[in-house]
């Protein structure tokens, strides 16, 4: 059984900093990337279906992380599955920091606190998947990369 591609593949136009690309997202948060619009009032943020205009790469990331992550060996085919893989990779990482003693406050600070961290960009010495990415460019591509 081959491993679940990203449907964002077939978009076309979608900037790119090094071989990672900028997907829109739904957010109301500022940023490099095109903001999408809000669910509607009818719709679960956790039920977005694929073909909704509202659906952004977190959803997918969400959707498919328990049937991707048992793969040994993912084919990339563009940069969209790129960002598939980065986003299993930081859930992995979330996880690893939420305790099964936690209370749910204690595992939001937690998950606060990776989000807002110094985290590692294609290009840093610590980042664990620099054979598969390329590096911004310059400073201002890796800190657009960033935000």
């Amino acid at each position: 059984m081959p491993a679940y591609h990203s449907i964002f593949l077939e978009d076309q136009g979608v900037p790119v900093i090094g071989n990672f690309p900028i997907l829109p997202l739904r957010t109301r948060t500022r940023g490099p990337a095109y903001t999408l619009p809000p669910l509607p009032p009818n719709v679960s943020d956790t039920d977005v279906p694929p073909d909704s205009e509202s659906y952004d790469c977190v959803d997918e990331i969400l959707s498919l992380f328990r049937a991707n992550v048992l793969f040994r060996n993912f084919e990339i085919n563009g940069p969209a599955d790129r960002m598939l893989i980065y986003g299993i990779l930081f859930i992995s990482e979330c996880l690893g920091k939420v305790k099964p003693g936690m209370s749910s406050r204690e595992a939001e600070k937690a998950l606060i606190n990776v989000a807002l961290d110094h985290f590692a960009i294609p290009g840093d010495a610590s980042f664990p998947l620099n054979q598969a990415y390329e590096a911004p460019r310059d400073r201002q591509d890796a800190e657009s990369l960033r935000a």
